[in-house]
């Protein structure tokens, strides 16, 4: 069996510079899928990148904490979950005249053991792939901070990719998730140098030519829609 791999890069709409590092990470990199967060002060400018970017597919990243934990506590009654959801759904298709290819959510919310049995219910008569519910299988690690602010940008290196790439991608479909982006000062973050460092991974040739040597095929959301 083939190995079938997207690279989705979450935030987009969060800020100017992250737009610019997931449209650099996809015209220049190897990102071919991004998850666009309707609550982002720079979402109107990121739909408007997306619209020349045919190739990048665009889900919804569901998001009601930010960059903090202040909204997480409301989301324990499934109403409330369900009114957030509907919302940002509206609003996507609002936006962009359509529907997202795949659902996933902002600091992985979803996966908390009270949101996900709701999430899954919301989730079903809409036919979309949701992030560690379906048969791709989901990776993580690159990421630079597993500690709550404590950096290390080998996470996000260039050997790490490469090792990522040869020991995790499995036959079959693979999400890697990224964050790429540029600082800017329209956005402020705990994880902002650790984009940078992630676009220059991303857009680093040596990326593309070992997902070539390992016959990894490059593939969007889109394409997994269009198979199933």
């Amino acid at each position: 069996m083939r190995k079938y791999l997207i690279i989705n890069a979450d935030d987009f709409g969060v800020s100017a510079g992250v737009n610019r590092g997931i449209f650099e990470s996809h015209t220049r990199g190897v990102v071919t899928s991004t998850s666009l967060m309707v609550t982002g002060r720079a979402v109107c400018e990121a739909v408007a990148i997306s619209r020349d970017c045919p190739g990048l597919s665009l889900g919804l990243h569901w998001d009601v904490s930010g960059e903090g934990d202040c909204k997480v506590g409301r989301m324990s009654n499934p109403t409330a979950i369900r009114d957030a959801f509907q919302r940002q759904l509206d609003a996507f298709s609002t936006l962009t005249g359509r529907m997202p290819t795949h659902i996933d959510s902002h600091h992985r919310l979803h996966r908390r053991a009270d949101i996900l049995p709701v999430f899954r219910e919301l989730i079903e008569p809409l036919g979309l792939p949701l992030r560690n519910e379906n048969d791709i299988h989901f990776i993580g690690g690159f990421y630079a901070q597993w500690e709550w602010m404590v950096t290390n940008l080998e996470y996000v290196s260039i050997p790490t990719l490469q090792r990522i790439l040869q020991e995790e991608v499995r036959e079959g479909w693979t999400e890697i998730a990224c964050h790429p982006g540029y600082v800017t000062a329209d956005f402020s973050s705990v994880y902002l140098q650790e984009r940078e460092e992630e676009v220059r991974t991303l857009t680093d040739p040596r990326i593309r030519q070992t997902i070539e040597a390992l016959g990894i095929r490059l593939v969007n959301y889109t394409d997994y829609l269009a198979q199933r």
